[in-house]
């Protein structure tokens, strides 16, 4: 017998009202262009869209050409500013490893009405938040998959770069039951911001405590598996934030101890 489907996150949260504050600064910053390999035969890199009360989100989904109807893990890979799934996919390769590898790959689009320079909202307490805002668009793409494909579903995993890493967290702390592990790359800890203010200062101290009290207090988060990359010579978010990323992914007990160990 077929495992027991998990149940899926419930989307019910309230519209969100105002007017989006774009981001300006180092996060702004343009990368690198391109295009994804040629599509070996028989794999696909499916373009559709996902709404909910947030809003409306297109994606990009690659199935291998392995894929014949039976369940592959699912990657959601979140792009860093000024970049679409396209160059997100042709930057990182993922599709050439997915095909090697027998996963599918979902690579969530942001708008440029949502932010002018296409960040992922990870500073804005409205999109750092479960059943609103930008989260909740992420994880219902990730379910909408998950309805359209087989997915193992014990083994979907979020990853992200830059804003894409600081909202790939986000997606870790606030749907812990729909991701199994996070990878952040040169991205910051849940909820160290509120405001563009705020995200500036993070960023450039690697410092910050999560607003309002501890990340497992405001999220019921657990442990999060998870891999980190953040290079040391990073003038853009201060490495520190890889540090808090790493804290904010442990056991309590773990954290503590690495909180209260005395400076080198």
């Amino acid at each position: 017998a077929s495992p027991a489907r998990p149940a899926w996150p419930r989307f019910d949260g309230a519209a969100l009202r105002g007017q989006w504050q774009p981001l300006h600064g180092p996060f702004a910053q343009p990368m690198a262009k391109g295009a994804p390999a040629p599509l070996p035969e028989g794999a696909q890199f499916l373009t559709a869209s996902y709404t909910n009360h947030a809003g409306t989100r297109a994606y990009r989904l690659y199935v291998p050409s392995a894929y014949h109807g039976q369940p592959l893990p699912l990657v959601v890979m979140l792009h860093g500013c000024t970049q679409d799934p396209d160059d997100f996919a042709a930057g990182t390769k993922m599709n050439e490893l997915a095909e090697k590898r027998h996963c599918l790959v979902l690579y969530p689009a942001q708008t440029g009405g949502a932010n002018v320079s296409k960040c992922w909202n990870w500073f804005k307490g409205g999109d750092q938040q479960r059943d609103q805002g930008e989260p909740s668009i992420i994880a219902g793409m990730t379910c909408q998959v998950c309805d359209s494909h087989a997915v193992d579903q014990r083994r979907i995993y979020v990853a992200g770069l830059s804003a894409g890493g600081a909202m790939a967290m986000t997606m870790a702390v606030t749907y812990p039951e729909l991701y199994a592990a996070v990878g952040i790359h040169s991205g910051l800890p849940h909820a160290v911001a509120r405001d563009l203010p705020s995200a500036l200062a993070a960023m450039q101290q690697g410092r910050a405590a999560p607003l309002g009290g501890d990340v497992r207090t405001i999220a019921g988060a657990q442990a999060v598996a998870a891999i980190v990359f953040h290079g040391d010579r990073d003038t853009t978010v201060h490495p520190g934030n890889g540090d808090q990323v790493i804290s904010q992914c442990m056991p309590p007990t773990a954290a503590q101890r690495t909180k209260s160990a005395p400076e080198p």
